[in-house]
């Protein structure tokens, strides 16, 4: 027993980064760094402190100013903060990189790393596997020079950036040559998914759609009675899980999706919009909103327009709100004259605002506790029905029987 080692992972310490820009105000900073944290908790790292500075854009050299990169610097060489990780909230260029690596000493990495890190451990079938691969050579592909920088501290050998240059050459090549056969396999991939969704017939097709940590898994399996993982971390579902699910003896499918998120990269959009097919394909989708976040609007129209990108925006929309349970805010005082915010409004004043123009196409639920899910579910009967009889009209009589079987 002397001679068995054990390995523990250690779980790394990070700094988080943000800048306050004209664009990203005070409030909004801290609610990306907050997301940040919750990236970096899901991808295993805890935030030791978080670094905030004010500027009109980032710098073009490391991403913040030479005296916040002092004190950052200061704080990263304090041993007994034992910092190994610096996340940075928006996407580093390869000089960035390169720069802040050489200041800090510790690994740089940004959202988009993080969020693809994150990617590449929940990617569990061939699909999102490849999906992932395909955008980390993507993110890596105007990077390799970081890999290479090692030959620049090599002096008097003669012949030494030659080889650094061919190098970087072959392994821009090899990560082309990657890059296309990944495009094939999915292609592949695309062709055989494209075929079992034909041979699922005519069914009605329902998707759940939503920024990430909203609920869609929970509500999958409260609905498709599925065992999907549903977990407080963001991106808990990569892969697309489709089930037929039969509300008052009327069938159709319900998929559930990956989560967006802000600032979502490029290449990951790009890689995963054949799995975002079933959303493009949907008749019906059920938009889950975190009713409990404070920034659930602004997640409402990060959602609207990656749909718009999927040309989905304009599918007749379900809007569930999620988490009533969770829902909290603070009661203004009585002689408080100021304008009534959001944060004032109790959840029946809520309802009297914009979401009331959306009458019968919006509902308020609590998944985890099962509030309103009776009513859901009638409502999505009533929305299938409704697309279901005009697809098959000479089953019309059907419906009123089991109408009135039901009542």
């Amino acid at each position: 027993m002397d001679n068995i080692t054990t390995c523990e992972t250690v779980q790394e310490r990070a700094i988080l980064v943000g800048l306050i820009t004209p664009t990203q105000n005070e409030r909004k900073a801290k609610e990306y760094i907050d997301e940040l944290e919750f990236l970096a908790d899901t991808a295993g790292a805890v935030t030791v402190k978080k670094f905030f500075q004010k500027l009109d854009f980032a710098n073009s050299r490391t991403f913040v100013g030479s005296g916040k990169l002092e004190e950052i610097k200061a704080f990263v060489k304090d041993e007994e903060n034992n910092i190994n990780l610096a996340i940075f909230d928006d996407e580093l260029s390869p000089s960035q990189l390169r720069n802040l690596e050489t200041e800090l000493q510790v690994k740089i990495l940004d959202r988009t790393n993080l969020i693809l890190d994150i990617f590449a451990k929940r990617a569990q079938t061939a699909h999102a596997k490849a999906q992932v691969e395909l955008a980390q050579c993507r993110y890596m592909l105007p990077r390799l020079t970081r890999l290479w920088t090692h030959l620049d501290r090599q002096r008097g050998g003669i012949g030494m950036r030659g080889p650094g240059e061919t190098q970087i050459e072959t392994d821009r090549k090899i990560l082309l040559r990657k890059i296309s056969l990944l495009k094939e396999e999915l292609v592949h991939i695309d062709k055989t998914k494209s075929i079992q969704r034909k041979n699922r017939g005519k069914l009605v097709r329902v998707a759940l759609v939503g920024y990430t940590n909203v609920g869609k898994s929970t509500m999958m399996n409260l609905l498709g009675k599925t065992e999907v993982l549903a977990e407080n971390k963001l991106f808990a579902t990569l892969d697309t899980t489709v089930r037929k699910v039969i509300v008052n003896n009327l069938p159709f499918l319900l998929s559930d999706t990956v989560g967006f998120i802000r600032k979502l990269p490029t290449d990951l959009v790009e890689s995963f919009k054949s799995t975002l097919d079933e959303v493009r394909e949907a008749d019906v989708l059920v938009h889950i909103v975190d009713i409990s976040h404070p920034c659930f609007e602004e997640q409402i129209e990060v959602v609207e327009k990656t749909l718009s990108e999927l040309d989905s925006k304009e599918k007749p929309v379900i809007m569930v709100f999620n988490k009533i349970d969770a829902y909290t805010y603070t009661r203004k005082d009585d002689d408080d004259l100021t304008e009534k915010s959001k944060e004032n409004m109790s959840l029946s004043e809520l309802k009297e605002t914009w979401m009331s123009r959306l009458k019968d196409n919006c509902i308020f639920i609590s998944a985890k506790n099962k509030i309103n899910i009776d009513e859901l579910k009638q409502l999505l009967y009533d929305r299938v029905k409704e697309i279901h009889t005009k697809r098959f009209p000479y089953n019309d009589f059907l419906f009123e029987y089991y109408d009135e079987e039901t009542k």
